[in-house]
């Protein structure tokens, strides 16, 4: 509510009726929102000052009042946080002014409940009060007097028992204004008088006054400002308005004209001056003013430095604020409500007077929010920048990073080739880790146009990862397309970017030194990846050192830190194999890594072995001189046989055989033993003596080797007796080939004679003339035996057999019924026949010869009819080819394979040469 002290409601009812109706009016205007700052009644007649009331005005517009002296009401203050309210008037004349306190909440017949009363002037000389303030806790009451004295009333104001009452301060001038200060725990009092200004500690003991200036100001012209302004006191001179802390004069604000009235509002310090010279128009000018003296209302913003609102008023009354409204009573009977834009319409007032600096002063004292800062300060960019402030406008395109779009700015300042204003934008940017790659790009571009090393160091150095604010592969790839190398270096080596590190070294700068000496500080990983893919150039131009590193990555690599001299343990190994394509046109370097791999790492994977063989067997066919060849083959020799090569035999055998190294093709062949292809060779080059060594080394593993050799030996048309006698008289000790197979593979040698065979013939009939009178004594025995057999068989069918056997054949036991009886002559236990016989029908003990003998039999019967049976499926069948297979499966033919033969004619005549053997072998079992 607002209270109205020293005006007094007409007695007349008409009177009153008119008042209310004029109120009415003003509600209704009010409700219909008018936004208007002017809002006026007229008081009807002159009020009496012989009936004290105070009159209450609501939010509503109501008006309500009660009496709180008989005789004048001179002071009221209401406080804000409380709803209690302080008045000094009189009740008689003559008689020292009272203080009342008020409890509006509480009702005594109608009216507030008056909590206490006390006597303004503590002493008994009389004095007029000039000015009251109260304390918002309740407990400090302060009273000024025209005299300059001040009494300060401590404790709880509504009470009389908690409440004492002193004289704080005594002058010679008017005291014309009173504001506490709370900052803390410690209460500042602020007393002003026509002449000084000075403060109390009144929290305290004995209040420690402090004197702030040696000018005053008059009544109404000293006001607290809010916490915006740290709670200063003003105090509003002729010449200027003073600000003051506690202990200091603060800043002065050189407002001209008489002040009349001082007050504070929402940040604004409202003025009211009077000043014959300035008459501005405004719209509050009632008609008939021009004879009067005009008073000019001033809203200031401390803050921001700007008069929110000036206008022209006949005789202010007072200024009241109310309901989020500033309220000015002229004496003509108007009430004016200045009531405060929102913050959108005054920055647009500001922006069309282009204004933008107050527009953003504004924004932050009213807290507005980012994006909305970030829009003024884009349309002051525009602004500046419209108006050829480049520099300006690039501050306030700055200012709005992180909100605006950067293209936005990039695209202007691109457009007017203003590269260093670009440059500072697009660093803030980086600075704020808002920059992408492209940012990057075009600021490290902007930097090398402009050729500013300094710059350029100063953007891309920087103390640790954290601190990088841009895209370290992209600055890299433009730097170094720009030919800053060692900018780019820094960057790649700094944030472990070893792959464009390399590039730089190895494709621009042509380091290689360098190059191989960081790739040997890198981890393990890294130094493999990278050796893998720069081993080929490092090792062109640097082989011996490449060659280095690569042992030491093969074996126990360790990263050399430099200024450390510990190692780590274990090392890393890499996989050498994989790096043997490094060394394709350093042989001689490739020799030394694969011997070195070869001793230290004995492990080492196949392919090492493998490609040192080969790299010997090269080195070996190529060399001239017979002593270091020898040494080479000897080398050669020696790894083969290091038993490397057990599981890769067909490659050593094929390296070997392709640089025609005979000693190991021959030591290949014999360790896997290939020993018809040991005698291959021999026979290729016509070493008769090897090929009978061969023979005799290997011949009792491979018997078919004395046949090969015979086959051999009979195709030589040379000499060869001595040679053919000794095949033969292997071949005839171990009967490994029918005679008449002899005589025919001798029947193609023209120079081999019936003596050459002649012993071999004579042993062998002579063996077969033995065998065959071995034969006769078994037919012969046979043919008796068969005889009796069917004597037998006869006297079984035609008398009766008389079973005389008295032990069980198998237990040896004396017989007892059941027993089980054969025509053979065994007789066994019925137990000991169920657990022995096979069958009901065999006898136990013959049954293993009798099986012997049927199983011959069957054989016989199956080979009699084969040859005949194979030559009509043959003749018969579709598909000879399929029948072949069929027999050959069934392992009917035995495969004689000559190695002499020529290739053309092998395939051809191994069917021909299997049937035809085993032809012979059968005719000789015949015999």
């Amino acid at each position: 509510m607002v209270l109205l002290p020293r005006l007094h409601l007409p007695q007349d009812p008409l009177l009153l009726s008119s008042f209310a109706f004029l109120l009415a009016s003003l509600s209704a205007t009010q409700a219909e929102g008018a936004s208007s700052l002017e809002i006026s009644f007229l008081w009807s007649c002159l009020f009496p000052p012989r009936i004290p009331e105070e009159i209450q005005l609501g939010w509503n517009l109501s008006l309500t009042g009660f009496q709180a002296y008989k005789l004048r009401v001179t002071h009221l203050y209401q406080l804000k946080q409380h709803n209690i309210l302080a008045s000094v008037g009189e009740d008689e004349e003559g008689i020292n002014p009272l203080v009342k306190i008020w409890n509006l909440e509480k009702r005594d017949g109608g009216n507030p409940l008056c909590t206490r009363i006390f006597p303004a002037i503590p002493g008994t000389e009389p004095t007029v009060v000039s000015c009251l303030t109260v304390h918002e806790n309740l407990n400090f009451m302060a009273i000024g007097f025209t005299d300059g004295s001040v009494t300060l009333n401590k404790g709880d104001i509504t009470r009389d028992r908690h409440s004492k009452t002193q004289i704080l301060h005594k002058g010679n001038y008017p005291v014309t204004g009173l504001a506490f200060r709370q900052a803390g725990k410690t209460t500042h009092l602020f007393v002003v008088t026509t002449e000084n200004v000075q403060s109390y500690i009144v929290s305290g003991k004995d209040y420690p006054r402090v004197e702030l200036d040696t000018h005053g100001c008059g009544l109404r012209c000293s006001a607290l400002s809010d916490p915006s302004q740290d709670l200063q006191f003003i105090v509003a001179g002729d010449e200027c308005v003073y600000l003051y802390q506690p202990d200091e004069r603060g800043p002065c604000f050189a407002f001209e004209g008489h002040k009349l009235i001082a007050h504070w509002f929402r940040g604004y310090l409202v003025i009211v001056s009077r000043d014959r010279k300035v008459s501005p128009k405004s719209e509050f000018t009632s008609r008939d003013s021009q004879s009067s003296d005009k008073q000019i209302l001033n809203i200031y913003d401390l803050c921001n430095k700007f008069i929110a609102y000036s206008a022209v008023f006949e005789d202010v009354v007072d200024v009241l604020a109310e309901w989020g409204s500033l309220y000015v009573l002229t004496r003509d009977g108007r009430v004016h409500a200045l009531q405060e834009k929102d913050t959108q319409t005054k920055l647009e007032m500001l922006f069309k007077k282009n204004l933008f600096e107050m527009a953003i002063n504004l924004a932050k004292s009213q807290h507005l929010d980012s994006d909305g800062l970030a829009q003024i300060f884009m349309q002051y960019g525009d602004h500046l920048y419209s108006k050829g402030n480049h520099d300006g406008a690039v501050q306030q395109y700055i200012r709005t990073i992180g909100k605006l779009e950067p293209s936005y700015v990039i695209r202007k300042f691109l457009d007017a080739q203003r590269i260093h204003n670009l440059t500072a934008y697009l660093q803030t940017l980086h600075r704020q880790s808002l920059a992408n790659a492209d940012h990057t790009t075009l600021l490290l571009n902007c930097y090398t146009k402009l050729k500013d090393s300094s710059k350029l160091e100063e953007f891309i150095k920087t103390k640790s990862e954290s601190e990088v604010h841009f895209d370290v592969e992209t600055a890299i790839k433009v730097l170094r397309q720009a030919g800053y190398y060692s900018h780019a270096l820094y960057l790649a080596e700094n944030h472990a970017h070893h792959e464009w590190y390399l590039k730089i070294q190895l494709e621009d700068i042509k380091n290689y030194q360098e190059a191989l000496r960081y790739i040997g500080k890198l981890p393990f990983e890294q130094a493999e990846s990278n050796m893998k893919r720069y081993g080929k150039i490092l090792m062109h131009h640097i082989p011996e050192q490449t060659t280095q590193l690569l042992k030491g990555l093969c074996t126990d690599y360790q990263p050399s830190l430099e200024g450390r001299g510990d190692r780590e343990a274990p090392g890393c190994r890499a996989n050498s194999e994989e790096f043997i394509p490094i060394f394709a046109n350093n042989p001689r370097e490739l020799k030394a890594f694969l011997e070195h791999m070869s001793e230290v790492q004995p492990d080492s994977p196949q392919g090492i072995y493998d490609t040192l063989l080969e790299l010997r067997l090269q080195n070996w066919a190529h060399e001239k001189d017979p002593q270091v060849k020898e040494k080479l083959h000897a080398e050669a020799i020696s790894l083969l046989k290091s038993g490397r090569f057990c599981d890769v035999f067909d490659k050593a055998l094929v390296l070997c055989q392709m640089h025609d190294f005979q000693d190991g093709v021959l030591y290949l062949y014999e360790q896997g033993k290939l020993f018809q292809q040991i005698m291959h060779y021999h026979m290729q080059h016509e070493q008769y003596r090897q090929v009978i060594a061969v023979c005799e080394r290997h011949g009792e593993q491979e018997p078919s080797l004395w046949e090969q050799a015979l086959s051999y030996f009979a195709r030589k048309e040379e000499d060869c007796k001595e040679y053919v006698a000794a095949v033969l008289k292997h071949i005839e000790s171990k009967n490994l080939m029918p005679p008449l197979l002899v005589v025919q593979t001798l029947a193609h040698n023209s120079t081999a004679t019936l003596s050459v065979i002649r012993d071999y013939l004579v042993q062998k009939l002579q063996k077969q003339s033995q065998q065959i009178a071995q034969d006769e004594l078994r037919v012969r025995r046979y043919r008796e035996e068969t005889t009796r057999i069917r004597q037998e068989i006869q006297e079984l069918k035609a008398s009766p057999k008389i079973f005389q056997k008295t032990k069980c054949s198998i237990c040896n036991s004396a017989l007892e019924l059941p027993s089980v009886h054969f025509l053979c002559g065994h007789s066994f236990h019925q137990h000991c026949f169920e657990s022995y016989s096979e069958s009901d029908a065999d006898c136990p003990t013959c049954l293993p010869e009798n099986r012997k003998v049927m199983d011959m039999i069957r054989a016989q019967e199956q080979k009699r009819d084969l040859h005949d049976q194979f030559q009509h499926q043959l003749k018969c069948s579709n598909d000879s080819f399929s029948v072949i297979a069929d027999y050959f499966g069934r392992g009917v033919f035995n495969k004689l394979t000559l190695l002499t033969d020529p290739p053309t004619a092998r395939l051809t005549a191994s069917l021909e040469a299997g049937l035809q053997r085993d032809l012979l072998m059968h005719s000789r079992r015949g015999t």
